[in-house]
């Protein structure tokens, strides 16, 4: 299905969101995009994992704000990082090129934004030495992974608009998918979820959310 092309959302933090019309549903957080993906995925996630090279798999690349976040990051704090991402809708050139997230970062990472968006799909590419990214036009639910990951970054939109996405088994995929200790972290708090994850294995940790949401979720494959 062929989605409409989403509209611009200016957040809390002044960093650009999209909003999709037909599925009534935001891409971040409206209280702040940067602020909401710099404090899930990157404090409560990548910084969970000790190890200085790292598999890392995220599900919704989106606006490829996580992934950005994520390059900058390992750029600091001297991680090599292979970057899997799943997106069956890849955003068009006329909207990624006007989101606003560079204005946050030196020339150097800026420049690293058109270039995690214009790789080709579906082969690995080096953006630069120490991050690797392979982005897959595929949906989650029939991802079969053929790899072991560190972490993984679960950026689906809501269980409210797509249920699909967080049933039990693409997440028992997951939760296989993950080398032991292996960490996923998303946004998402809600009980039904939480309680599948314990079903499935994982140890699950309730965190406190970022601006405007009361808790998050980590979850931990046991060692």
């Amino acid at each position: 299905m062929k989605r409409s092309q989403p509209e611009f959302r200016v957040t809390g933090d002044g960093s650009h969101t999209l909003y999709l019309k037909e599925m009534g549903e935001y891409y971040h957080s409206t209280h702040g995009a940067i602020r909401e993906s710099e404090y899930v995925f990157i404090e409560k996630g990548l910084k969970a994992c000790e190890s200085s090279s790292l598999d890392l798999l995220e599900v919704g690349f989106g606006t490829g704000l996580n992934a950005l976040l994520t390059l900058k990051h390992a750029r600091e704090e001297g991680l090599t990082i292979r970057y899997d991402a799943l997106e069956l809708y890849p955003l068009p050139p006329e909207v990624f090129m006007k989101l606003n997230y560079t204005s946050w970062l030196d020339q150097e990472a800026g420049g690293w934004f058109e270039k995690l968006h214009r790789t080709a799909f579906n082969q690995v590419t080096e953006i630069t030495p120490f991050f690797h990214l392979h982005k897959m036009q595929q949906d989650f639910i029939s991802f079969d992974p053929n790899r072991f990951y560190d972490l993984v970054y679960f950026d689906a939109f809501a269980p409210g608009k797509q249920p699909e996405m967080w049933s039990s088994r693409p997440l028992t995929n997951l939760f296989q998918a993950l080398k032991p200790s292996g960490v996923l972290v998303t946004y998402c708090a809600q009980g039904k979820f939480k309680r599948l994850l314990k079903e499935i294995g994982y140890e699950v940790e309730s965190l406190t959310g970022p601006p405007g949401k009361r808790e998050m979720t980590r979850a931990i494959r046991p060692a």
